[in-house]
């Protein structure tokens, strides 16, 4: 199989489709940042799946 006649436009091709790619990761990001300051925030205080833990050594459970 012979190599492509002008390897330049291969190459410009995919510069083309990486620069469309960033374009649209950049556009995801920015919606997810919009989206994020639209969401509500989690209400203040302790968290209900970690309420009551007491952080550090475990006192030994008497048999």
């Amino acid at each position: 199989m012979a190599p492509p006649r002008n390897p330049g436009s291969l190459k410009r091709q995919k510069e083309l489709a990486r620069q469309q790619r960033q374009r649209e990761k950049k556009s995801e990001r920015e919606e997810r940042k919009n989206q994020a300051k639209d969401r509500p925030k989690a209400p203040g205080g302790e968290d209900p799946d970690i309420a009551g833990i007491i952080p550090g050594p475990q006192p030994k459970v008497e048999e």
